[in-house]
């Protein structure tokens, strides 16, 4: 199996999406053990990180254990992203969101919407390689509304980016849209550092397909509510054998999953509410099973429901 090699990094190349409300701490624990190279925080707004409530502290908190660990932050003004700068020189890396095309950072001028300013996204990897961030890499879409994801990742290449991760859709186009995989083909044709795929990879097959063009691969839906997925697809690129979903040990992932929230004081219940209902799949009634977990209150009636299995 192929390694992934960023800067100084050398990793597994199955990595963990960033993923809003999904990759805690104790979410990137747990798929760091079942096989994730590397896993990153949350989306971060560099304005949250600057006024560094609770809530953000708590996201941005991780274990040693999860290294190599990136953040990813996404920006609308220079200014600020050199402000918090010092908040981020504990990561291993630190991730641009180029790409997230949620109304609220497009309200901001942010995620998506940097793929319409390639010149300030390239002014913010040089500020922070000047600033001392050794690996900074870039998740990116194929364009916002209009596709230029080539000519961005040359902008980018040329101003210091490490790696690029290309989620294969435009910013409005959503998952009923499958991932446009030649178009991230293209960009890794285009330029000389990793180029890392992302959309609709969900097993093993896929996985060896992707990596047929790419250097590596990021799971972002595939692995919520599933991070054994990190251990099939590292299996099936051994061995070609495709292992099943299995529910039994999804439920036991989940269990260590609170685990790893009571341990390390994060047990919000309506996060583990998001999350919960997707581990509960694959088996007969699975749906009426969701319905009753929707209805749990506090982190004791979720283990208490959890404990049954």
């Amino acid at each position: 199996m192929k390694t992934l090699k960023i800067s100084t990094l050398k990793v597994n190349p199955i990595l963990l999406a960033p993923m809003v409300d999904v990759t805690d701490l104790p979410y990137r624990l747990l798929c760091k053990e079942q096989g994730a190279g590397i896993v990153y925080t949350e989306m971060l707004h560099v304005e949250a990180i600057k006024h560094g409530e609770k809530k953000v502290h708590d996201k941005m908190r991780f274990d040693d254990k999860e290294r190599p660990i990136g953040i990813q932050i996404t920006f609308s003004e220079l200014n600020t992203l050199k402000e918090i700068i010092p908040r981020l020189k504990d990561y291993d890396l630190v991730d641009i969101n180029c790409g997230c095309p949620s109304h609220l950072t497009i309200d901001h001028g942010s995620g998506v919407c940097l793929m319409n300013s390639p010149e300030k996204v390239a002014s913010a990897i040089k500020l922070l390689k000047k600033s001392g961030i050794k690996i900074v890499t870039l998740k990116i879409r194929l364009g916002f509304k209009k596709n230029n994801a080539v000519e961005f990742a040359k902008a980018v290449e040329k101003a210091g980016a490490d790696a690029i991760t290309v989620h294969g859709r435009l910013g409005n186009q959503g998952r009923s849209t499958p991932a446009d995989w030649k178009e991230i083909e293209k960009v890794k044709k285009a330029v000389k550092i990793p180029v890392i795929g992302n959309g609709d990879v969900v097993d093993g097959k896929n996985a060896e397909r992707l990596l047929e063009f790419c250097d590596g691969i990021m799971i972002a839906r595939g692995a919520i509510g599933d991070p054994g997925i990190f251990h099939r697809i590292n299996n099936y690129l051994k061995t070609k054998k495709e292992e099943k979903f299995d529910f039994v040990n999804n439920i036991k992932l989940f269990k260590k999953y609170l685990g790893y929230c009571e341990e390390y004081n994060l047990k919000d219940v309506n996060k583990i509410k998001y999350i919960g209902p997707d581990f509960i799949k694959g088996i007969k009634g699975a749906s009426k099973l969701r319905a009753e977990f929707t209805k749990l209150k506090t982190f004791e009636e979720i283990r208490h429901f959890i404990e049954q299995f």
